[in-house]
């Protein structure tokens, strides 16, 4: 197994080597710096470090003629071959070169999955540039700000929408020298606007020799990509994931969730999820590279129902789903069932029961004719009948949803990471699973709780290869996340059991993590709503886990001066804006409740305002509700520095914000048909 990883091919020039440089840093902020890789004696974090080139042409070699990407053309399935997957990408790197990209700047992609991201990102990599995934829901604003932040020379976008967020931009972007449209005809020309043919021919003909010289300069311990994440205030961070940030840690995860390599059997993904997120890139371009396995192309609508189609065509070996995903499976199985005959519903209650039971303890006499019945069916229907690795990761996922699955016998396996630590930390697996814990360490990697309670809870930290090199730009960030012996704090709060199974019971950041896997800091969008209608005095996000956002809010009152308790009587300030309004209520029992629709319309264009400016879609309040009451110290809801105690907030309106999501009509199904 190691005899695979460790001699560099022969016509590979090796990189310089890392030694040549002594006392490298542990962690760097600068576009150009080297780190000090974490290498160890023995085990999986000693294998010898490579950077993307090598990984890409070990693949060429072992497995040129396998397919590596598939998409679909009307009713027919195109294929590319690793040997051409390479050629490409080489291609696409001379036309970046050509085009004025320099060393350590970004190449910016904004779409939706196709061959041409992935080409674009490791074309990007190659030519000695930072691949830079884009949100698609992103504003032409923060679209600019990632752009400015990586000094991107290029950007890739899918269509004409996603070019007009960088046309309103480009006059704010000095560093921009071309832009590049990969799907649909350019609607006008434009100077230093290019088709992806264009880019392509471009490329064709320029020599090998400066790319190659470039490749051959290249070390493993050099940024490559930059994911950019969101903390709970201000801009986004930009991750800086070095060549064996990405290489080591798509052969350790291969090594803990043993992929097959193609020669033995090719494993097939599905890419949908938005390759922004470290999660996809690590699963659909550099875990599938690492096995020689096919990454097949989901339509652009994938999470609004086409999912289910491509599932049963595609028949996936392994398949990463966040919550929301398992959980629109759940509905629509579960909205299926309700159709059926009561002899059918008996038969599937009878067969849930076997197979919870079988998957929770030992496997039970009737299994087999449970399986033969239900499961097998089941499993077609999802299309999952390929499937023995189901993961779900990037947002927390409910018992209730892990016991259907398991119920119908489909383990779903719970990963755990983050953006800082080049996607997985912690996996489940056949023979290491804890209904709804997040599993145990990938292997080659060290996980510790700081500053435990008495419960054993506190805060979850990394060790390993995967840990970053640092955020770009961002000294003081990587200080808070990094401490003085390289361990990378995650904010996240957890505890090990027994045999070492690791449970997240919270979170120390205030980020909310959608049901979508969407990380959003809500306190930038809690002041814009204050800001926008100053009749607010007190405004909490909620959305983690759920599938939309929603919002609490309170108006400004008089409090008692002995104790800071609230009252039900508006301040001055509060009167004078609802008279402005033309509301005549003095009271917050006379606003509370939708009693009073003036003010009520009044907020609304006040969210809707803020709606407006949102980031991405993921980021718009759909629903809010004005309480009876301020929050205050003695009622629970601030401490004592005046800060919002979110979880109290949560427990104490637990009625109010469950009704949101009652209300909310649901979603459109996803499979099985």
């Amino acid at each position: 197994r190691t005899a695979q990883v460790t001699a560099p091919p022969a016509q590979v020039t090796a990189p310089p080597a890392l030694a040549a440089t002594p006392a490298l840093p542990p962690w760097t902020c600068g576009r150009d710096g080297e780190v000090k890789l974490r290498l160890s004696e023995s085990g999986p974090a000693s294998a010898p470090p490579l950077t993307v080139h090598e990984l890409f042409l070990r693949a060429v070699e072992r497995f040129g003629d396998c397919t590596a990407l598939a998409w679909k053309v009307g009713e027919r399935w195109e294929k590319l071959a690793y040997r051409e997957y390479y050629r490409r990408c080489r291609t696409v790197a001379k036309a970046f070169l050509k085009l004025g990209l320099e060393r350590y700047h970004g190449v910016g992609i904004l779409g939706f999955n196709s061959p041409e991201w992935f080409m674009a990102d490791i074309g990007a990599i190659l030519a000695g540039g930072f691949a830079v995934g884009i949100y698609t829901t992103n504003s032409p604003e923060a679209c600019q700000y990632v752009a400015e932040n990586c000094q991107a020379n290029i950007l890739v976008v899918e269509n004409h929408k996603q070019l007009q967020k960088i046309l309103q931009v480009r006059d704010k972007l000095p560093n921009l020298k071309a832009v590049i449209q990969y799907k649909e005809a350019l609607k006008e020309k434009q100077p230093n606007l290019f088709t992806w043919a264009e880019l392509m021919e471009m490329g064709r003909d320029e020599p090998d020799g400066p790319l190659d010289g470039i490749i051959a300069s290249q070390k493993p311990n050099q940024c490559c990509t930059l994911i950019y994440t969101s903390g709970t205030t201000g801009q986004p961070k930009g991750v800086m994931l070095s060549h064996d940030n990405l290489t080591w840690t798509a052969f350790a995860t291969r090594e803990t969730v043993r992929l097959q390599e193609a020669d033995v059997f090719p494993e097939i993904v599905i890419s949908y999820l938005p390759l922004s997120h470290i999660a996809a890139q690590m699963i659909d371009i550099w875990l599938t590279m690492r096995v020689g396995g096919a990454a097949y192309f989901a339509q652009p609508d994938a999470l609004k129902g086409s999912l289910g189609n491509t599932l049963r065509e595609v028949r996936p070996t392994a398949f990463m789903g966040v919550p929301r995903v398992w959980e629109k499976m759940q509905e629509a199985m579960k909205a299926a069932g309700a159709k059926s005959s009561a002899v059918r519903r008996k038969v599937a209650v009878w067969a849930k029961g076997v197979g919870l039971h079988a998957n929770m303890s030992r496997i039970p006499l009737n299994y087999r004719l449970a399986r033969k019945l239900v499961f097998g069916k089941v499993r077609k229907a999802l299309g999952l009948d390929r499937c023995t690795k189901c993961y779900t990761g990037a947002a927390p996922i409910s018992k209730e949803t892990l016991e259907f699955f398991l119920s119908l016998d489909i383990p779903v396996y719970e990963l755990y990471g983050m953006s800082e630590s080049t996607g997985p930390h912690t996996i489940s697996l056949p023979e290491a699973f804890r209904l709804t814990s997040c599993g145990k360490v990938m292997q080659g990697c060290q996980s510790k709780i700081a500053n435990p309670d008495s419960e054993g809870i506190g805060e979850i930290c990394f060790w390993g290869r995967h840990v970053f090199m640092g955020y770009l730009n961002m000294v003081e960030k990587t200080e808070e996340a990094l401490d003085s012996e390289g361990w990378l704090h995650s904010g996240d709060l957890g505890k090990h059991d027994e045999q070492d199974f690791l449970f997240i019971t919270g979170r120390i950041k205030e980020l909310i993590i959608t049901a979508g896997g969407e990380n959003i800091p809500p306190v930038p969008i809690e002041d814009a709503v204050k800001e926008a209608m100053p009749l607010i005095s007190n405004a909490m996000l909620i959305g983690d886990k759920r599938k939309f956002l929603s919002m609490l809010l309170t108006v400004k009152v008089r409090t008692l001066s002995h104790t800071g308790a609230p009252e039900d009587e508006l301040t001055p300030e509060a009167v004078d804006l609802c008279r402005k309004m033309g509301s005549s209520a003095d009271r917050v029992s006379e606003i509370a409740g939708g009693k009073d629709r003036v003010v009520y319309s009044a907020i609304q264009k006040a969210i809707d305002c803020v709606n407006e400016r949102a980031t991405s879609n993921a980021q718009r309040i759909q629903k809010w509700a004005v309480l009876g009451c301020d929050f205050s110290i003695p009622g629970g809801e601030l401490g004592p520095t005046m800060k919002l105690k979110r979880p109290a907030v949560m427990s104490l309106y637990k009625g109010q914000i469950e009704a949101f999501y009652k209300e909310a009509a649901s979603d459109n199904a996803a499979p099985p048909s």
